[in-house]
């Protein structure tokens, strides 16, 4: 009797995995099955519309033939769009004030605000009218560019959110400002009139903050220059009073000094010390040398790094190609069209 009752509860545990199992596969099929129906829904679809468009094969060719026709006339029918690009390298924010203006012109053209246009750029009729539109973007960034900003901007951070803050997240939500060149583009119906256009375009970056911005640079540029000469005095004070001392202890007698950092002892080696001074007034002329060439370079509120072409490109884009576009467009409807079709003749035929 207990023998039986082992081999009962195996046979038990046996059937409830093979009812279980068989319940997996089922539902396994049943997935599989759903989507072969929606596979089969589709490829019978896409084979009654193009069986549809193979029996209507005249008229299908007759739609095309039209629409290319009317995206070709189309097309000859716009005026010519000529496009330059200028490059630019924008200094203390002004930036802002850049995107600002370009809307700025874009709203004034939509608006045909002419002599506003005029008194911008200091133009004519003849320039203003040609002058279709202005566009502004980041300028060319590479991977070594992207990265520096990223650690720019990760160590303003605490050490907390720095961890969290991906490079992939700081490229998705950076923002148009975050480069450091910018590209400004200038559409029009006339080739030549780019370098008309130019003067207008670099007097949008400055503005009073911008003026302000320069002036207290230079302004702290001064003081730091200032600092650093008193400590080089001091430290051209110190190397005399050190040869003093070294030639006032020729006796070679112990005794030891202190001024400031600096301890001086008769019995050290002199050029020990003087090395060490060297190094100093070295750092700080460095750092003297560093401050000038900031205000060099940017001694300007921006830099032209390229400048308007004198003639303009033709501007291209697929999508101002209708005499391809508008066939495309005519062959989806027709297939649309086909696919509704059958779809309402089926209806019908259903309900009757």
């Amino acid at each position: 009797m207990s023998k039986e009752l082992p081999n009962n509860q195996k046979q038990n545990e046996e059937v409830d995995l093979i009812v279980f199992f068989n319940l997996i596969g089922n539902a396994i099929n049943k997935v599989l099955d759903f989507f072969k129906g929606i596979l089969k829904t589709i490829f019978s679809s896409i084979i009654y519309a193009l069986k549809t468009l193979f029996k209507s094969w005249k008229i299908v060719l007759g739609v095309l033939l039209i629409a290319a026709i009317v995206g070709y006339a189309l097309e000859k029918s716009r005026p010519t769009i000529y496009t330059t690009e200028m490059l630019v390298e924008p200094y203390f924010n002004s930036k802002y004030q850049l995107v600002t203006n370009i809307n700025y012109f874009n709203a004034l053209i939509s608006n045909n605000e002419k002599e506003t246009l005029k008194d911008i750029f200091k133009v004519g009729d003849d320039v203003i009218n040609e002058v279709k539109s202005f566009e502004i973007e980041p300028g060319p960034e590479t991977e070594n560019d992207k990265l520096l900003q990223y650690e720019e901007f990760i160590s303003k951070l605490d050490s907390v959110r720095a961890q969290e803050y991906s490079y992939e997240e700081f490229l998705e939500n950076r923002s148009v400002y975050a480069g450091k060149y910018f590209l400004i583009k200038a559409n029009a119906y006339k080739s030549d009139i780019f370098k008309d256009l130019e003067g207008g375009i670099l007097n949008s970056f400055t503005n009073d903050y911008t003026s302000k911005e320069m002036k207290r640079r230079d302004t702290l540029i001064e003081i730091q220059k200032q600092n650093l000469y008193d400590q080089l005095k001091q430290v051209d004070s110190l190397k005399q009073f050190y040869i003093d001392v070294v030639r006032s202890e020729a006796d070679n007698k112990k005794q030891n000094v202190r001024l400031g950092e600096f301890s001086i002892t008769s019995n050290e080696s002199s050029k020990t010390r003087e090395f060490d001074l060297l190094k100093e007034e070295q750092k700080i002329r460095n750092e003297i040398k560093k401050l000038e060439e900031e205000k060099i370079e940017q001694d300007v509120i921006f830099e032209v790094i390229s400048s308007f072409q004198r003639v303009g490109n033709t501007s291209s884009s697929w999508l101002e190609k209708y005499s391809i576009i508008f066939p495309v467009l005519a062959f989806i409807l027709l297939i649309i069209f086909f696919i509704a079709k059958k779809v309402i003749i089926f209806t019908l035929n259903y309900e009757d």
